[in-house]
């Protein structure tokens, strides 16, 4: 069983296909990560940083977003 890394947690929903998610700077994941929900689901592909670099965001690209929640725990492996 491998051990799940927060990614970010869900700030806003900007529209069908893309997420943003705040970031801990220590457990930045890499562009292009693959990013899964608490239940081992694909959630989406992270496909952008920004923002301060103590504080960062991530844009991640979902095939739907609808069923993500502001406030919900994004992971990546």
């Amino acid at each position: 069983m491998s051990l799940l890394k927060l990614a970010g947690i869900v700030q806003f929903i900007i529209n069908e296909h893309m997420i943003v998610a705040k970031c801990d700077a220590a457990q930045l994941p890499p562009l292009h990560a693959n990013i899964i929900d608490r239940r081992n689901r694909k959630a989406g592909k992270l496909v952008e940083i920004f923002g301060n670099i103590k504080s960062p965001y991530a844009v991640i690209w979902c095939e739907r977003s609808d069923n993500r929640t502001t406030g919900e725990k994004l992971y990546t492996k």
